[in-house]
């Protein structure tokens, strides 16, 4: 038991140094022609008698541990396994050698349980690959995969190699074919496409199992409608191993690739839908020239568009723009845009796989647009390979500004002439003549003979109408004709500032008090007062009321009068608007 224990653990320590050798140093071999087959057939290891009642000796472990080394190589070749799959196989056949080395079994169970270990390793490798065939049965390493155009015909030539140690006998190879192209890419042209095989030798190596192979040949036509792409080739292989024959048949899966008409679709890994993609046609942006459309203008309208399908060309292209209806009548609609030409459409011949085009067309805004964006719909129709009336649509959204425009009423300045020091009242109103909201209008009035003011007026709706009501305090006298002006400004939808300007006229003198505040009144005026007493003084007092009473009534008359100049003004303005609403119903 000591010695068998020992074999075992020397054998392991072998095996797992050579393996990566033997691995690495692997090599494929050419293929070996039909005639050289039975060259082939000589060199055929000895047949192992696996049924046997009589106890297994060294010899027979040694033949299984043997075994199971190849087999485990051939995963490794067959799958393409990485360390730490093949890591995980080692400890399966390491406690197989383990098991084997200690147990007293018939030669009968011995090769039962060898079986039960490969069916274990098998499990092992195919947890990391995505599809398998069978336990011995496998394409070939010269399998190379073909290419066919559709009409065409190819030739598949199959390689199938026995990984098994033991003889395969009355092979039956046949094809999975189908008559729904999206699962096979040929002409359903024969019945069947079986072909046989009496047998296929067992081998020890790699390169004994590719010598020893066997390729069938299939013609095949590719049908017309075949879609581009790579299709999977299943072929069923029905064998007979030690005279039992397999209850279903070994999947062995090859590729071919295949070139179909344009638009014919795409089959498989690449994204696209197995029945085909369909080509697509999208906007990728516009402009207009001008680049700000003003309601009432005429402006050129560049869309981009690109058929985003990578190998199929779109052709007889229709681009058909709607844009958005903003007004109708008992009898008519109005679109936002009108086409110069009178017609709303472009039409392209062709625009190719992955390929970007432009739709130049010229259009007028209507002039009563408000200002805000307006959607003009794109409808597409187009023929792209077999498929014909295709169709997609796209919006895209053109702002369309309108001219903002204002007025005012003639600046009341009262008084007209003050001095240095003194206050002058200014009062106007400002009218929204436009079509667009003014925002944050403000009033600032500047000269150097004043103090700058300013007047918050705020946001006019288009018609509507602002008041102006500031205070002009003069701080130096006029050294010309007297002109004050007064800044306007506003902000657009955009926040950007327009700044319009307009004049009044304030004449500021020296004030006539400071210049006779000389000796004389010091003097005189004193003196005159000390002789005449408190009689003089008492007229003094009398006098400067009058002249506060006088000026206040002045005020309040102007005040007075320029509310019913407002109240005239505003009247006036409404009967003209109702008579211009009344205008335009009757023209409409």
């Amino acid at each position: 038991m000591m010695g068998r224990l020992l074999f075992a653990g020397l054998l392991s320590i072998a095996i797992g140094v050579a393996i990566p050798q033997i691995s690495d140093s692997m090599t494929y071999v050419e293929a070996v022609s039909g005639d050289d087959w039975h060259e082939a057939e000589e060199n055929e290891p000895p047949t192992i008698n696996r049924t046997s009642d009589r106890l297994i000796t060294d010899d027979d472990r040694g033949d299984a541990d043997e075994d199971m080394l190849y087999y485990m190589q051939s995963l490794e070749v067959r799958y393409k396994l990485d360390a730490k799959v093949m890591e995980n196989l080692h400890k399966v056949f390491d406690s197989a050698v383990y098991y084997i080395a200690n147990t007293e079994m018939s030669v009968t169970e011995l090769w039962s349980y060898v079986a039960q270990v490969k069916g274990n390793m098998e499990s092992t490798a195919v947890a990391a690959v995505t599809m398998t065939t069978s336990e011995f049965l496998q394409v070939g390493d010269n399998w190379e995969t073909p290419t066919v155009s559709y009409g065409q015909q190819v030739s598949i030539v199959l390689p199938v190699i026995n990984f098994g140690t033991e003889e395969l006998n009355n092979l039956i190879i046949e094809p999975k074919t189908s008559t729904v192209v999206t699962e096979w890419p040929f002409e359903p042209d024969m019945t069947s496409y079986l072909q046989t095989e009496p047998y296929i030798p067992g081998n020890q190596t790699k390169e004994a199992a590719m010598a020893n192979r066997r390729e069938f040949t299939f013609t095949f036509t590719a049908r017309n409608d075949v879609m581009t792409g790579y299709y999977p080739l299943v072929f069923n292989v029905w064998y007979t191993k030690a005279g039992v024959r397999s209850e279903k048949p070994a999947e062995l899966t090859v590729y071919v690739k295949t070139v179909g008409k344009p638009g014919s679709g795409y089959i498989g890994g690449n994204g696209q839908e197995t029945e085909g993609a369909k080509p697509r046609i999208v906007v990728t942006g516009f402009e207009t020239n001008p680049s700000t459309v003003y309601a009432g203008d005429t402006f050129t309208l560049t869309i981009h568009v690109q058929n985003t399908a990578k190998d199929t060309a779109v052709t007889n292209v229709l681009f058909d723009m709607q844009a958005a209806q903003e007004g109708e009548d008992k009898t008519n609609t109005y679109s936002a845009f009108l086409p110069t030409s009178g017609a709303s459409s472009v039409y392209m011949d062709r625009i190719g796989a992955n390929t970007a085009a432009d739709i130049v067309i010229e259009m007028t805004a209507k002039a009563d647009l408000a200002q805000k964006p307006y959607v003009l719909d794109v409808n597409m129709k187009y023929d792209a390979g077999t498929s014909f009336d295709l169709t997609d649509k796209a919006s895209v959204s053109i702002p369309i500004s309108q001219e903002s425009r204002f007025d005012t009423s003639i600046p009341e300045v009262v008084p007209a002439d003050i001095t240095v020091g003194s206050q002058s009242n200014v009062m106007c109103s400002i009218y929204n003549t436009g079509k667009t909201t003014l925002y944050n209008v403000q009033v600032k009035f500047k000269a150097d003979t004043i103090d700058e003011a300013s007047a918050f007026v705020g946001n006019l709706q288009s018609g509507a109408t602002g008041n102006v009501d500031v205070m002009l305090t003069g701080i130096a006298p006029t050294m010309d004709d007297g002109t004050v002006k007064m800044e306007i400004s506003y902000e657009d939808d955009a926040g950007k500032v327009t700044t319009a300007e307009k004049t009044i006229t304030l004449i500021v003198t020296e004030e006539i008090f400071d210049d006779m505040m000389g000796d004389d009144m010091m003097g005189g005026d004193m003196m005159l007062e000390e002789q005449q007493g408190p009689k003089t003084g008492l007229i003094v007092v009398i006098s400067a009321v009058v002249v506060i009473v006088v000026v206040a009534g002045v005020t309040v008359f102007f005040r007075i009068r320029k509310k019913k100049k407002e109240a005239a003004l505003l009247a006036s303005e409404l009967k003209d608007l109702e008579a211009e609403l009344e205008n335009e119903k009757k023209e409409n």
